[in-house]
């Protein structure tokens, strides 16, 4: 099945080759999204909630640009660097999904630059 790369014109150059999303069919599959800005500086540092809150609103925006919400979301694939940030990282994570929530898993895993703490990466079905 073809694809549909979405990437919001408001998001910096990703620091590898990929698409921020991609949409195929009715489902927008979101790329791992970190808390990164121009030229791939690392945002809030040290904060593991701050940085979970720039994730999920770069989430909603490409969500939102394949035609989705976040209540779209049937799955998110979820990665801290350290699980002592697991419940700062559940605060915001409940502002943003209040309602049901989504099926998910979370591991412990080294991220991409040492100063990230949270990576996500989500899928979204559209009715």
């Amino acid at each position: 099945m073809p694809f549909e790369p979405i990437n919001p014109p408001q998001f910096p150059a990703p620091i590898a080759p990929y698409s921020a999303g991609t949409k195929a069919g009715n489902t927008i599959y979101v790329s791992g999204v970190l808390a990164l800005g121009e030229g791939g500086s690392v945002l809030h540092v040290g904060d593991a909630a701050a940085q979970t809150r720039h994730v999920l609103e770069v989430i909603k925006t490409t969500v939102e640009a394949g035609g989705g919400t976040m209540a779209d979301i049937a799955m998110n694939h979820i990665f801290l660097k350290d699980l002592a940030d697991y419940p700062a990282f559940n605060a915001v994570y409940a502002e943003y999904f209040p309602g049901d929530k989504p099926a998910r898993y979370c591991i412990k895993a080294d991220l991409v630059k040492p100063d990230l703490l949270v990576e996500i990466a989500s899928v979204a079905h559209l009715g």
